[in-house]
């Protein structure tokens, strides 16, 4: 990016330094690996319902809370933990979304979260000109959360499904003009 004016971005960016940053370094790249695609999906679930600037200022947050995302420690969290969490207050304190979260690392023990989701790929989507073309959810998005479910996630229906696809790399939804747009799809390992 060269020049005075100042690039392009999707739409919903504000300009908030931590907003900026996500949209051009993280959201629609490419992010593989059980531990990190479960960060990502236990962020969308809590979300749900809040503005994401909320959750992406709350994430070192959670990510202490959450033992780093570790499938197998947030797996083996019991009511102590629960209880812990709900008292946190550097994390968003639902209890639902944080049952869920913990039933979420129990079901991903027993599948490899990452190939899971990424079957559900969809490189071919639309290249969306304005935020109005991009959807809440899609038929992919309905069977990735589908699929979810059939395995005991919670808490994964399929706006929250399509929202991890958007961040994750599963489709990208930067804009047309949007100076990202073309370096995403770059794996994050």
């Amino acid at each position: 990016m060269t020049g005075s004016a100042p690039p392009i971005r999707c739409g919903w960016v504000s300009s908030a330094p931590d907003y900026v940053a996500y949209h051009d370094e993280e959201w629609g790249r490419r992010v593989e690996g059980d531990d990190r695609v479960f960060e990502r999906l236990t962020l969308e679930a809590f979300q749900s319902g809040l503005s994401w600037i909320t959750i992406l200022r709350k994430r070192e947050n959670f990510r202490a809370a959450f033992a780093g995302f570790s499938i197998p420690a947030v797996a083996a969290f019991d009511q102590t933990d629960v209880d812990r969490l709900l008292g946190d207050a550097g994390i968003v304190r639902n209890r639902a979304k944080i049952e869920a979260a913990v039933a979420n690392a129990r079901a991903a023990l027993d599948v490899g979260l990452s190939d899971l989701v990424w079957r559900h790929a969809d490189p071919a989507s639309p290249v969306p000109k304005t935020l109005a073309d991009v959807p809440a959810q899609t038929p992919g998005s309905k069977a990735l959360a589908k699929e979810l479910r059939s395995h005991g996630f919670r808490f994964v229906g399929p706006t929250t499904a399509y929202a991890l696809m958007q961040a994750i790399g599963l489709v990208n939804d930067h804009l047309d003009d949007c100076w990202v747009r073309a370096a995403a799809g770059r794996a994050e390992r």
